[in-house]
């Protein structure tokens, strides 16, 4: 991976509403293995203090950094963690604590 989509990454993840955003697409991604339901976007807009709009555009930039995978379903929007990606990021992250 190189260094700058790990900036990317990074870089997405930086904002504090994004990665909360993030945390609870991770949560409700973790909980559909379980349950066999897909994650709505519209389920998670209800369990944040942020408007709409707002939602959709850090959607839109955790997709531009693979953090997430998005499709729509009807009128409705699902997304995924992107687990491909996390195995990478967390590869460089491991290689770089074993060289110190």
């Amino acid at each position: 991976m190189d260094t700058q989509r790990m900036a990317k990454i990074f870089k997405a993840l930086s904002n504090p509403n994004r990665l909360e955003l993030y945390l609870k697409i991770a949560e409700a991604h973790e909980a559909s293995f379980q349950t066999g339901c897909e994650c709505f976007v519209t389920d998670i807009i209800d369990r944040l203090n942020i408007g709409a709009p707002t939602i959709s555009h850090h959607i839109k930039e955790l997709a531009n950094a693979e953090l997430i995978i998005t499709e729509k379903k009807g009128k409705f929007l699902t997304c995924k963690v992107n687990e491909k990606l996390i195995t990478e990021v967390n590869s460089i992250l491991a290689l770089q604590n074993q060289l110190k």
